[in-house]
């Protein structure tokens, strides 16, 4: 793991490193680098909002960039956003399994959250030659947390051969491009999960406009259509991650369909269903 280097702002601890610094085997495009420079920049300057904006387009723009993932988690932390903290950290844990700073972290905000088993699971993650193990157990003995085993290792009465994609929190609507990716909303995450064909699995648009994605659909141009649940709207967002509302008035969209050019949507809120042209 890269060592993160250890920076004090106006009271705020976070564990921060040049983009130059990443991952070795990870090839981190020069926008993305960018993108993470400017984050650091506004970290500094105290807009904490701008600074995980960067990070995000980072993260769309490398979604293996480690370093990006464990500093936006920082951030959200600290403003006591610690359920997507946790989530944003996880998907550190997903690519490297052996990122047991990442999974300190985790057991920490876990801890502050009132969630003793998932705290006490990414404990479990920690070898004794890690130099997180003491700092792990000093934590579980403080909070007399119970031993457990890691997580994803619990049997499931799932059938192994019918389980694509296990561990999605509220899986809801489906939907895939062109190129075989998987996407896969999360309800109670608000987040748009995408799964490429070789099986990586990465956050790839997760925002404050999205609440609720109860569905998705794909348009022949690789543009998706989300039915967002609790927002009373229908979202368009483009490849690149960039989105707008398409549809502002649609009470309760439970369904959307794509038909050609056009888009339909079922609003249990009215009873009724919308038709929309695309383009």
């Amino acid at each position: 793991m890269t060592k993160r280097l250890l920076i004090l702002f106006l009271g705020l601890i976070l564990f921060l490193s040049p983009a130059i610094a990443a991952e070795e085997e990870t090839v981190i495009p020069m926008d993305a680098k960018l993108e993470y420079n400017n984050a650091l920049d506004m970290y500094k300057l105290g807009k904490y909002e701008e600074a995980i904006a960067c990070l995000r387009t980072a993260i769309r723009l490398c979604p293996d960039f480690i370093d990006a993932y464990y500093n936006l988690g920082s951030i959200l932390d600290y403003l006591n956003q610690g359920d997507e903290a946790i989530y944003i950290l996880k998907q550190i844990t997903l690519r490297k399994p052996d990122d047991y700073e990442a999974a300190y972290k985790i057991a920490q905000i876990s801890v502050k959250l009132g969630d003793r088993k998932t705290a006490s699971e990414y404990i479990a993650l920690i070898p004794a030659t890690s130099e997180f193990y003491v700092k792990g157990k000093e934590l579980s003995s403080k909070y007399n947390l119970i031993k457990t085993s890691p997580p994803g290792r619990e049997k499931t009465n799932i059938p192994q051969h019918s389980s694509a994609y296990l561990n999605i929190s509220s899986p809801t609507g489906i939907s895939t491009d062109a190129e075989g990716n998987v996407y896969i909303a999360s309800f109670s995450d608000n987040a748009i999960i995408k799964v490429t064909p070789d099986n990586k699995r990465m956050i790839f648009f997760k925002d404050r406009i999205l609440r609720g994605p109860i569905a998705i659909a794909h348009d022949p141009l690789g543009n998706m259509y989300i039915a967002n649940y609790n927002a009373n709207n229908i979202l368009k967002l483009s490849k690149n991650g960039n989105a707008q509302v398409f549809i502002q008035n649609a009470p309760k969209p439970y369904s959307v369909h794509v038909s050609g050019n056009m888009l339909f949507v079922s609003c249990q809120g009215s009873n009724a269903v919308i038709r929309k042209r695309l383009y």
